[in-house]
């Protein structure tokens, strides 16, 4: 994104909007890439630990096109809903809706042409049940999540189900069964956030004040509550982690996935602690560093135990 588009007045629209190039770039921050290239990797992660040895690759490229497509449809359409709220906010008032760059009824198209290309991909590729568990992860991030942001610390639990759900349905798209070891792989994913949305809970939190959210560190600014749910996540993630272990090819494997599942742990429950017992800047620094370092580490573990 040019740099004449990222200090454009949120009064007027942009004179960069008869542009292609920043035009395509604002589109493209509606879908919050990062989030999807996250969701992707987890997504390829669940289909690779389920698949046979016929495995097919269009069912893949499906499962993966159509899944980032439904999770930029629910993203676009989170900023559409909160366009008035992304504006009070420093972090989120130059984006394009709020700096009205684009408009919000071309959000709203775009977001739904991306729900039903994706929502189609799905159909035509891994099928009705991958597509169900898209469809549900779209409407808990924008139906239900979105709107209880402002109403209630609930919101947490939700988003976290959203962004747990891709990993089942890579293992479901690849033929695994519903059981045990797809549970596992959600139920880490799901822990997982806990933690990570604390630290950046408390990061944005005077943000989240002036927009009227809903979350641990503005319902009790002291820390303490956001401090106290990380370390429960982190406390629960770790015999969840363990899980996995089941999908290993023999026991030296499973006993070294069981080893490195115990060091991430542990190190995640210390920088949850430590951010519990001290809310601060430094604190809520390390555990989302801790957080960001945990889940890349832990899918090379899964890496092994699929060996």
């Amino acid at each position: 994104m040019s740099t004449s588009t990222t200090t454009t007045s949120a009064t007027t629209l942009a004179p960069e909007r008869t542009g292609w190039t920043a035009r395509m770039a604002d589109y493209w921050e509606l879908t919050k890439p990062r989030i999807v290239a996250m969701e992707l990797i987890t997504i390829a992660m669940g289909f690779y630990l389920a698949a046979a040895a016929d495995w097919s690759g269009w069912v893949l490229f499906a499962t993966c096109l159509g899944t980032g497509l439904v999770a930029g449809s629910a993203s676009t359409l989170n900023m559409w809903l909160e366009r008035h709220l992304d504006a009070l906010m420093n972090r989120t008032a130059n984006r394009p809706l709020p700096a009205q760059r684009l408009r919000p009824t071309e959000a709203l198209v775009f977001g739904s042409v991306l729900l039903v290309a994706g929502a189609l991909l799905l159909a035509a590729g891994p099928g009705v049940p991958t597509l169900l568990l898209g469809i549900g992860c779209w409407i808990l991030y924008v139906v239900i999540y979105t709107p209880l942001k402002t109403r209630s610390t609930l919101n947490t639990a939700v988003g976290a189900a959203s962004g747990s759900l891709p990993i089942v349905m890579g293992w479901v798209a690849a033929g695994g069964e519903f059981g045990l070891s797809a549970l596992s792989l959600f139920g880490v994913l799901y822990l997982w956030q806990y933690p990570h949305f604390m630290a950046i809970a408390w990061r944005c939190r005077d943000d989240y004040q002036r927009a009227g959210y809903v979350m641990s560190t503005t319902v009790d600014p002291t820390g303490r509550r956001a401090g106290i749910e990380a370390i429960v996540g982190s406390l629960l993630l770790l015999p969840v982690s363990l899980i996995p272990a089941w999908l290993a090819s023999s026991t030296l494997l499973a006993a070294l996935y069981l080893g490195w599942a115990v060091l991430l742990s542990v190190v995640y429950i210390w920088a949850s602690v430590a951010f519990a017992r001290s809310p601060g800047d430094a604190t809520s620094r390390t555990l989302l560093r801790a957080s960001l370092l945990y889940l890349p580490l832990w899918i090379l573990g899964l890496l092994l135990v699929a060996v």
